[in-house]
């Protein structure tokens, strides 16, 4: 019965990610002092500052962006997995080298996820799939950094919705 489910997931996830183009291409630019605005291709904007003043630092902008890719797939995963979710949210802590490169050592996520029927082994198995198969991110960054998931479940019923 698990192998059916498992298949049956394989196959749901058929295209998943493929039409992602090879070559991605953004922009940045010095504003000021040290701040710097980097644009996607897409148009998008995110601000740069080494002084945290006017806008995000890098490795800041990194650990979001991990946390980002990450929970796109599970969310995604389990929603393919026919799961309910009420409510996802997740927390990042990263521990750098001390010294430069000051590169992350150490990534702990802990998901924070609500929702009807909640299954451990299906949370799992979409960590894994987004782990070992469909984060760019994660598979991007040093093959040598620990990062550990740990989630929190909580049985909630979905909202209703009223309608007039």
């Amino acid at each position: 019965m698990a192998e059916k489910a498992e298949e049956k997931l394989e196959e749901s996830l058929k295209g998943y990610k493929e039409k992602i183009s090879p070559v991605v291409k953004a922009t940045l630019s010095w504003d000021r002092d040290l701040i710097f605005v980097g644009r996607t291709n897409e148009g998008y904007e995110i601000e740069f500052d080494a002084h945290v003043q006017w806008g995000c630092k890098p490795t800041d902008a990194l650990l979001l962006s991990l946390a980002g890719c990450m929970g796109i797939d599970v969310v995604m995963f389990l929603q393919k997995m026919r799961t309910e979710i009420t409510n996802f949210k997740m927390d990042i802590i990263g521990e750098r080298n001390p010294t430069p490169p000051q590169y992350f050592k150490a990534v702990e996520m802990i998901l924070n996820i609500a929702g009807k029927n909640l299954d451990p082994k299906k949370i799992d198995r979409a960590i894994a799939l987004s782990h070992e198969k469909y984060c760019s991110v994660y598979n991007s960054l040093r093959k040598d950094m620990d990062v550990k998931v740990k989630y929190i479940l909580e049985e909630k019923e979905p909202t209703k919705e009223i309608s007039d």
